[in-house]
């Protein structure tokens, strides 16, 4: 286990955000990615005594740039960020 929340891509940057040539858009990725660290760190105070069932999958709007999902696993104290859709 961890000790402190954070995020990261899964399975990794390549997979999902490869291919992406707009760094304007992927830092707005991050900056939405360190958003939900701070809102899921609030909602489970210690994550790693988290019981219930993992949150599913949602998806973020990037302002009109495109899409990113993620998942929050408590236990883990991670945000993982799943699939990020740009449109151009």
């Amino acid at each position: 286990m961890t000790d402190a929340w954070g995020w990261e891509y899964d399975p990794d940057p390549e997979y999902v955000i490869g291919g992406i040539d707009s760094l304007a858009f992927i830092a707005k990725v991050e900056e939405r990615a360190d958003e939900l660290v701070r809102a899921a760190s609030a909602l489970y105070l210690d994550g790693t005594k988290y019981e219930g069932l993992s949150p599913r999958m949602q998806n973020e709007p990037i302002d009109a740039s495109g899409v990113l999902t993620y998942q929050v696993i408590p236990r883990s104290q991670r945000v993982y960020i799943r699939k990020v859709i740009f449109l151009d």
